[in-house]
């Protein structure tokens, strides 16, 4: 690795190779899938981390660019981030392996506890199980919401921006879109008039240490020969993405009409990836009104529990979304056997949430590449980053609301309606769990797969004794 660090930016951008070997980069990414417990806010904690951090393969400002890109496209921000990074680093390969691997260990965790889900239903170990999974990833979430923030709200007008959005979410209920739009507006114009607190790499460092400067990483500031602009390659992978995403739902509208639950799922999924900006908690909503109201492929507590699996797994949050295809598929298997009528559910529902990531990536990194460094551009993304920093803590409020407390009560101020928890409801062992992970991750510098594994038999220990 030494070596690849001299490399020159001329070499890079002559070269058509891999930045780093393909084999490192494998590694690498699964490494990262293993450990994307917490929600967006952690698993780009995580990918920061390891990426930036230890391997120092792109700098901090290349890094936040890609970040801030992928905040602006519909779907789970994180996959598409680590699709961006993949395909920076080894090409169209790197960015499909990067993607693929990010999904998998997730996949492969929620389908084999569905199966414990439906099979076996409500065991105490299992609760337990959940009940100190759920305690460790919120203090996870809160060491994300602390490292993300540290690296974006790099001065005073940032931070305003972050606070501004917290109380916009989380009192006014104002939608994450038009927060984004109002704090892109902002930093454009800031960016564009040359004020120092919305340029890149200006105000403070934060407190986590030096950063790394993307002359100083091993893919340097320049864009590599395979990342420049090119039309015609970008419309030869998105047509082929879009064909991969699109033709099986049309196979199954075809074959077996639009009333068959894959044809429903197929079509709701789809609109889903298109539509569903915000973070997941934001499509968890509109999934949630859709698959209980309209579909009626579960009840509201089983999505309650989908949000538990997806929360205490690694991957993307939206991978809830894979739980109730599942439950679609296995109440209503037609010829086929509930179990496989699950599978096939679950499959289909994975297949047309995320492929269209590899689509937005593909379609518009090259570009997005090549306005890096536009003083606008920066800026207006700057402001989006402070935003998001905001809206994570919204998110992580939200969680330990529900985490801690057993019950949450809505309090009117005047026309504003806030969620604050009944304090007599409080969930002794949930805080207690709390505070210990809190401890291991902050005060023992534990690492998360630690944390998680100890906070997951110590609520299995709970639950057995107090049942």
């Amino acid at each position: 690795m030494a070596d690849l660090a001299k490399t020159s930016s001329t070499d890079l951008l002559i070269s058509n190779g891999d930045i780093v070997p393909l084999s490192e980069a494998v590694k690498v990414w699964a490494r990262v899938a293993a450990l994307s417990f917490g929600g967006p806010a952690g698993q780009i904690a995580v990918m920061h981390r390891i990426v930036v951090d230890e391997k120092r393969w792109v700098g901090e400002h290349r890094f936040l660019h890609a970040l801030n890109y992928c905040m602006l496209l519909p779907g789970p921000e994180a996959h598409q981030l680590a699709i961006y990074i993949g395909w920076l680093l080894n090409k169209t390969k790197g960015g499909m392996i990067a993607g693929l691997l990010f999904v998998l260990p997730g996949f492969v965790s929620i389908l084999a506890l569905s199966y414990i889900y439906v099979l076996f239903g409500d065991l105490t170990a299992i609760e337990g199980m959940f009940f100190g999974l759920k305690c460790a990833v919120l203090s996870v979430v809160i060491q994300a919401v602390f490292r993300i923030g540290s690296r974006a709200l790099k001065n005073r007008t940032m931070v305003a921006i972050a606070a501004a959005a917290f109380v916009a979410i989380f009192i006014l209920h104002v939608p994450f879109p038009l927060i984004i739009i109002t704090a892109g507006i902002i930093g454009y114009f800031g960016g564009r008039a040359g004020v120092s607190a919305f340029k890149v790499g200006g105000g403070h460092k934060s407190g986590y240490g030096k950063i790394l400067e993307d002359r100083d990483s091993v893919l340097g500031e320049s864009i590599p020969l395979h990342a420049r602009p090119n039309l015609a390659w970008s419309l030869k992978t998105s047509g082929v993405l879009a064909l991969l995403w699109l033709l099986p739902v049309a196979a199954l509208l075809l074959t077996l009409g639009p009333g068959n639950v894959f044809s429903k799922i197929g079509i709701f999924f789809s609109q889903m990836a298109v539509v569903t900006f915000g973070g997941a908690y934001a499509v968890l909503a509109y999934v949630a009104q859709a698959a209980v109201d309209q579909f009626g492929w579960l009840r509201p507590g089983e999505m309650l529990d989908g949000l538990g699996m997806a929360e205490t797994t690694p991957g993307p949050l939206i991978m809830v979304t894979q739980f109730v295809g599942f439950l679609a598929g296995y109440r209503d298997p037609g010829l086929m056997s509930p179990l496989m009528a699950a599978t096939l559910g679950a499959m289909l529902t994975t297949w047309v949430t995320f492929l269209p990531s590899f689509l937005w990536i593909f379609a518009g990194a090259p570009f997005i590449e090549k306005m890096r460094g536009n003083a606008a551009l920066e800026g207006a993304m700057s402001a989006i980053t402070a935003a998001v920093v905001g809206v994570i803590l919204n998110l992580a409020v939200w969680f330990g609301l529900h985490v801690l407390f057993a019950e949450v009560q809505q309090v009117a101020v005047g026309s504003l309606r806030i969620d604050i928890p009944v304090m007599t409801s409080i969930i002794w062992p949930s805080l207690v769990l709390t505070v210990l992970a809190a401890v291991a991750i902050f005060r023992l510098r534990m690492s998360v797969i630690t944390t998680l594994l100890i906070s997951a038999g110590l609520g299995v220990a709970w639950t057995m004794t107090a049942s």
